[in-house]
């Protein structure tokens, strides 16, 4: 699927049904309390992703400092400003889903399995022996007057 009218239908489609969610949510709680609900989803959230954003970052330089690949701490971190700008995006149900991706468990497990699938295609392992063993083979190699140029099996 090409990629321009997808994005081009989310930033239509996504600002009318957050303004028709939050026009149905004023209906019943209130206008003032409906925006004051989205002013606080928004500042709960960015304080959020702040404090697990550098919980993350510590995670990452942890992984390094012991000569890790901090690939998971990557990935949540990506999720984390993701979750970031849909809690900053007014409305409610883009809140909702960035408050899904900050439950640690939810993240790490539904959230980070999902980008790992989409992503797996996109990168090729190499490893040092046989593919898929994980093996690395060691040993010489000699070509000379004393060696045959072919092995007999």
């Amino acid at each position: 699927m090409r990629l321009f009218p997808l994005l081009l239908f989310g930033f239509i489609a996504v600002p009318l049904f957050e303004l028709y969610l939050l026009i149905e949510v004023g209906s019943v709680i209130g206008a003032l309390p409906a925006i004051g609900l989205c002013i606080a989803t928004a500042v709960i959230g960015a304080a959020l992703v702040r404090s697990q954003g550098l919980r993350t970052l510590r995670d990452v330089h942890g992984a390094l400092g012991r000569g890790e690949v901090p690939a998971v701490a990557m990935l949540e971190g990506v999720v984390l400003a993701i979750a970031g700008v849909l809690l900053l995006t007014p409305g409610l149900a883009t809140d909702a889903i960035g408050f899904v991706a900050l439950v640690p468990p939810l993240r790490r497990s539904l959230l980070l399995r999902a980008l790992r699938a989409h992503l797996r295609p996109h990168f090729v392992a190499s490893s040092h022996g046989p593919p898929g063993t994980g093996v690395t083979l060691d040993g010489e190699y000699r070509r000379g007057r004393d060696s045959p140029a072919r092995i007999e099996r």
